[in-house]
């Protein structure tokens, strides 16, 4: 892998202007964030855009603007066997066809890796720059943002494969510190009661999603709720308070027969920007990726790649405006989701919630809903939508126990939206498709087939 990125290095050194691709959310802002400041430094004229997919439109642009080359970040696998006239070099983690082995082409999945897991686009992007120039280590911390926000960490609870080599150079870097914390978001910056209210990967039974529940465990283990006028969260407890609401939270867990691995996911590895100041959205690598989720989301891939480049004032408020937006966005989706009824069909779940959700946020609707107590978890859960220029997002969530018995959502999707005309790919455990408006019944059944030959019962 370090050969390919020396060769794409090679590549990149010897183009005099080159022109970023990259996907819209986290670990897409945070490779082309990456990306650009490695151009940037090597005094290369670049440029930059942010797309939802690789679709035709796209393609078709990218074939009109005749770059000396084009560097696709967290996508772009798909298309590495395609489209020759266009020179390009892709850092992606996405799954791919051994086929698509190529000098211009780093991917996990071409080197014995897995791409959910162990490395991410922005990962990917990450050692390129760094075999331009070993002083890029500095935008490691960048990769791990990217990492974090693409749920890297979900299935060991920490960051692993070449993933962890990436932490040890923010380390190094003094730009990441690492600890083992309770693993729920909002340590940072949500009132105790919230972190605990919203809290999911274990959910905790009785106590997640009500808010009343909540304040009283936090009141039985004696837990000042505020410093003056000001809401204490996470960080500001001691490490008795912690101590106290962990042994609280695994003890319900226990005694309600989640058994002994439900219980160990409540702690994790957290990794924090160290030139970040602590209680900011931009001091957890989690809270730093949903910021950047809430950017380029909504069009303004701009806001979220001027924060990963520095920017401490008017991007960061502007940024900040849209977080607001995209969490009341999420609460409206989820509500949506949950009254459109679930179909349950004899090897997946789903719900279609035509024009009620945004296309860009259905993934994380899809995931959301899918941590839900009251959510079958036996069950891939996919997520319908209309889109903007009248075709069908589907994007699809899964449990790591599923996938350890034989579910790859990426295979199933892209041969289900091959036939239909559309584009899909993704993770074993994550997927998404876009297929043509009418062909959701056919989708299903194809995906359906496809997931019962992979199971292993």
């Amino acid at each position: 892998m370090i050969r390919r990125a020396n060769e794409i290095a090679t590549i990149i050194r010897n183009s005099k202007e080159i022109h970023i691709v990259t996907h819209i959310d986290a670990d897409g802002i945070t490779a082309g964030a990456i990306a650009s400041e490695t151009l940037r430094r090597l005094r290369k004229e670049y440029s930059l855009e942010c797309v939802k997919q690789l679709d035709e439109v796209v393609i078709k642009k990218l074939l009109s603007e005749d770059h000396d080359l084009v560097w696709f970040t967290d996508l772009g696998s798909g298309i590495s066997t395609q489209y020759p006239e266009i020179k390009k070099i892709i850092t992606d983690h996405h799954e791919c066809p051994p086929e698509s082995d190529a000098l211009f082409h780093l991917n996990p999945h071409l080197f014995g890796r897995d791409g959910s897991f162990e490395l991410s686009g922005s990962g990917a992007t990450y050692l390129v720059s760094k075999a331009l120039n070993p002083k890029n280590k500095d935008l490691s911390a960048l990769a791990i943002v990217g990492a974090v926000g693409d749920l890297q960490d979900r299935k060991f609870c920490e960051l692993r494969g070449v993933n962890t080599e990436i932490v040890n150079d923010g380390i190094e870097e003094g730009m990441l510190k690492t600890m083992k914390d309770i693993r729920y978001f909002g340590k940072e910056t949500r009132p105790l009661s919230k972190l605990l209210q919203y809290a999911s990967d274990p959910l905790i039974p009785g106590i997640s999603g009500r808010e009343d529940a909540c304040l009283a465990l936090l009141q039985e283990q004696q837990i000042r709720l505020k410093d003056g006028d000001r809401w204490r969260t996470w960080v500001d407890l001691d490490k008795e308070e912690k101590r106290r609401i962990i042994s609280t939270i695994i003890q319900m867990l226990l005694s309600k027969g989640f058994g002994y691995q439900t219980a160990t996911r409540l702690l994790g590895e957290t990794y924090l920007l160290s030139k970040e100041e602590e209680g900011t959205v931009l001091h957890d690598a989690k809270e730093f990726a949903t910021l950047l989720n809430s950017t380029a989301r909504y069009g303004q891939y701009e806001v979220g790649l001027q924060v990963c480049l520095g920017d401490r004032g008017k991007w960061l408020k502007e940024a900040l405006n849209l977080l607001s937006g995209h969490r009341h966005n999420l609460v409206e989706g989820l509500q949506f989701a949950r009254e459109e009824k679930l179909q349950k069909l004899g090897h997946l779940q789903y719900f279609h919630a035509g024009d009620g959700i945004r296309d860009t946020i259905i993934g994380i609707v899809t995931n959301m809903m899918l941590n839900a107590e009251d959510i079958d978890k036996e069950l891939p859960l996919l997520g319908f939508v209309h889109t903007e220029n009248g075709d069908v997002k589907v994007s699809a969530r899964a449990t790591q126990s599923l996938v350890d018995r034989g579910l790859d959502l990426a295979t199933a999707f892209s041969k289900a939206a091959k036939e239909l005309n559309g584009v899909g790919g993704g993770h074993n455990i994550a997927a998404g498709a876009t297929i043509p408006k009418g062909k959701e019944e056919e989708f299903l059944r194809m995906v359906e087939r496809e997931i019962q030959l992979q199971l292993v019962y």
